[in-house]
C-alpha cells in the first residue's frame, strides 16, 4: 500500500483518460470523481475501478466524446440521454444544467439513460451541497442482487444518497446501497483472495457463501430483507423504467459483457433550500440537530455518536495530509496503463 496526493493521483487518471480519447474536461471530471471517492475512504468506488473503464472505452464499449441530449424538457423536468458516454461526465453535466432550474423553481429532476456505471453517488450530493441544494440520488446497474425469496441476479446493488448542508464543515451524507454490502466490496475481496464475511451473498446455486468468486457468481443479498427489496425496486422505477434505461438483467456488466453497452439509467431530484426556508435558518436548524444528535445519551462502550458523513470527512481530512492510499494491485494496474499509454508515472509524488 502507498500513499499518492490527490492533486498528483487525481491528475494521472485524468491523463489516462485523455490517453483513450477522453477530452479534457470529462477526463478532469472523471478523474476528480474516482479520486474523490479514494479520499473519502471509500477505494471500491476509486481508481480500483480506473481500469476497466479505460478497458471499456478502449473497446469501443464507451463513447469517451458522446454528447449529453436532452430526449423532453417539462418545466423543470429533463429527460436526458448520455449517448452511451463516460457516466461520470455526462451525469455531473446533468447536474449542471438542473441547478439554475432549481433556482427559479426550486424543485427540479432528471432523469438519465443510456449511461454507465457512475461512481460514487457522493460525489454528485456533496457537490450540491456545496451550492446550498439537497440532491436526492438514485442509480440502477449491473445484476447482482435478487428479489426476496430469489436467488437469481435482478437488480444492481441500487443506491441511494442525499447530502444535507451543514454549518459544521461537513455534510451529512447518506449514500447506501439496497444490498448488504456494496459489491464493490466483493471484487475488492476476491482481488486479494480474501473470504468475505458471512450473510453478504449467495453462490450461484442460492446457498450462502463467503467465498468472493462464488458470490461474484450469485448474487448479493439484500439489507433487512424484504425492505431492501422494496427500496432496490423503487431504483428501479426511477432510474430504469422512468428513465428509458435498461431494466435490471438487460443492464450489461461492467466487467463480464466486454461486447455490449450497459445502459444504466440514473435519477436526479434537486432541491434548493432557499426555496423552502431561509439558508441561515436551514443551517440553524440543521446545526442544532446535529448537536442534539451528538450529546444523546451513548451506549455502554460508545466513545461518540457520529452522524453519516462525519467520518468520511475525518478520512478525508487525514488522507489530505498524508496522502491517498492505493493497493498494491490498483498500483500495478495504473502502471501497466501508463507504459501502454505512454504516460509518465512520477514516483518522486508518492508518499511511501
Amino acid at each position: 500500500m502507498h500513499r499518492y496526493p490527490k492533486a498528483g493521483l487525481q491528475n494521472l487518471a485524468a491523463q489516462l483518460a485523455g490517453g483513450t480519447g477522453v477530452p479534457p474536461e470529462d477526463a478532469a471530471l472523471f478523474a476528480e470523481s474516482l479520486v474523490d471517492a479514494d479520499l473519502h475512504g471509500v477505494p471500491t468506488h476509486g481508481v480500483s475501478r480506473l481500469s476497466i473503464y479505460l478497458k471499456r472505452i478502449e473497446a469501443g464499449l464507451i463513447d469517451p466524446k458522446a454528447a449529453l441530449t436532452i430526449d423532453r424538457r417539462t418545466g423543470s423536468v429533463l429527460a436526458l440521454d448520455a449517448g452511451n458516454g463516460l457516466g461520470q461526465a455526462q451525469a455531473r453535466k446533468a447536474l449542471d444544467l438542473l441547478m439554475p432550474l432549481a433556482r427559479q423553481n426550486g424543485v427540479a429532476t432528471a432523469t438519465v439513460r443510456n449511461s454507465q456505471h457512475f461512481g460514487a453517488l457522493s460525489w454528485y450530493a456533496n457537490y450540491a451541497a456545496g451550492q446550498k441544494m439537497v440532491l436526492l440520488a438514485m442509480t440502477n446497474g449491473e445484476p447482482a442482487m435478487s428479489p426476496a425469496g430469489g436467488y437469481e441476479a435482478f437488480f444492481g446493488t441500487n443506491p441511494i444518497a442525499a447530502s444535507f448542508p451543514t454549518g459544521k464543515g461537513f455534510p451529512v451524507k447518506i449514500d447506501l446501497a439496497t444490498s448488504t454490502v456494496a459489491r464493490g466490496n466483493i471484487i475488492a475481496a476476491q482481488k486479494r483472495k480474501a473470504a468475505i464475511p458471512e450473510g453478504w451473498a449467495l453462490d450461484r446455486d442460492g446457498n450462502p457463501t463467503m467465498d468472493a468468486s462464488e458470490a461474484l457468481l450469485g448474487t448479493v443479498l439484500t439489507m433487512a430483507g424484504h425492505k431492501g427489496y422494496a427500496l432496490a425496486l423503487m431504483v428501479e422505477m426511477f432510474s430504469g423504467v422512468l428513465s428509458g434505461a435498461a431494466i435490471g438483467p438487460d443492464v450489461g456488466s461492467m466487467y463480464k459483457h466486454l461486447d455490449r453497452k450497459q445502459g444504466v439509467g440514473h435519477f436526479f431530484c434537486l432541491f434548493h433550500i432557499d426555496a423552502f426556508l431561509d439558508y441561515a435558518e436551514y443551517l440553524r436548524r440543521m446545526d442544532e440537530t446535529i448537536d442534539r444528535i451528538k450529546t444523546s445519551k451513548k451506549r455502554p462502550g460508545a466513545e461518540e455518536i457520529l452522524v453519516p458523513g462525519e467520518r468520511s470527512a475525518r478520512t478525508a481530512e487525514l488522507n489530505r495530509a498524508q496522502g491517498i492510499p492505493v493497493s498494491d494491485e490498483t498500483v500495478a494496474e495504473i502502471e501497466q496503463w501508463c507504459s501502454r499509454l505512454k504516460v509518465a508515472f512520477n514516483c518522486h509524488e508518492v508518499f511511501c
